[in-house]
């Protein structure tokens, strides 16, 4: 059983970086000190295979990759597509990721559905042709709203994403009512399983929109203790899964780099075959 930590994106983790790094080798440098990463440009634009390639041959051949989905996959977009359309976008995006499905490095496309995406008939009938158009793929999902998993649904719904074999997004998040999810550590493919870490951050989490939305909606910085009750969940969890993949997002502050090492070094991981880490002449 395999446990990867990674942080969500690689440009802004200062503690990574020195002020002569450019934007190219903050991937290569990035990959020196985790296996994965998410990819979160992905879910603004379709990006191109070329830029795909070029991330690819900056990291190390075991290194690998959360693309998130693109937005009008998901509906944040708030566009209206016809089912024709929606499958040209989605030939589109597989073509453009190529490069990471080649090299082994595409860990999994990570949907993750906005606020609104409720549990009813027309959103369950979405992720269907979702399934159908990926299914030569390991997808995840993140759900944003908490009717996925009240009392009478939340069975049907991890029933449901094991038959299609989708990966499960646990999360742990502010509990701010229906825009959130509380913390379901189940597994519904015995392949991987995510966990994302958010932050508990409440107010950031309720000022998605305002200005300063960026600077405060994943501000917290994780205790000891509560990384310590996650370690006894992923005992139980990688009972019933080959490999886990665990990402930081909490880095309004920039914490997230520190957390996951900590959770790193409190797990007892280390990792072969990284990129090389920069020599500093100036530190023993």
């Amino acid at each position: 059983m395999t446990i990867l930590i990674g942080l969500t994106g690689w440009g802004d983790h200062v503690d990574i970086y020195d002020q002569e790094h450019t934007t190219r080798n903050k991937l290569e440098s990035y990959a020196a000190h985790f296996p994965v990463v998410e990819l979160d440009s992905a879910f603004y634009s379709i990006i191109d295979h070329s830029q795909y390639e070029k991330w690819s041959n900056q990291t190390p051949s075991n290194f690998s990759f959360v693309v998130k989905a693109y937005q009008a996959f998901t509906g944040h977009d708030r566009k209206k597509y016809t089912r024709k359309e929606m499958k040209e976008l989605f030939s589109l995006y597989q073509k453009q990721i190529s490069p990471l499905v080649k090299e082994g490095k595409l860990q999994n496309i990570l949907f993750q559905f906005p606020p609104w995406f409720d549990v009813n008939q027309d959103h369950i009938r979405r992720l269907k042709f979702i399934r159908d158009q990926f299914k030569d793929y390991p997808i995840a999902i993140e759900f944003r709203n908490r009717s996925w998993y009240d009392e009478h649904i939340k069975e049907h719904t991890l029933q449901y994403l094991k038959d299609d074999q989708w990966i499960h997004t646990i999360c742990d998040e502010p509990q701010a009512g229906k825009s959130s999810v509380p913390i379901v550590p189940e597994v519904t493919n015995e392949e991987q399983s995510l966990i994302r870490f958010h932050g508990r951050n409440i107010y950031g989490w309720n000022n998605n929109g305002q200005d300063n939305w960026r600077e405060v909606r994943f501000l917290y910085n994780y205790s000891d203790q509560e990384l310590e009750e996650w370690k006894s969940r992923i005992d139980l969890l990688k009972q019933k899964v080959k490999q886990m993949t665990i990402l930081f997002n909490n880095n309004s502050g920039g914490h997230a780099y520190e957390n996951a090492k900590r959770f790193q070094r409190m797990s007892n991981l280390t990792y072969e075959g990284l990129n090389p880490k920069q020599i500093d002449l100036f530190t023993d």
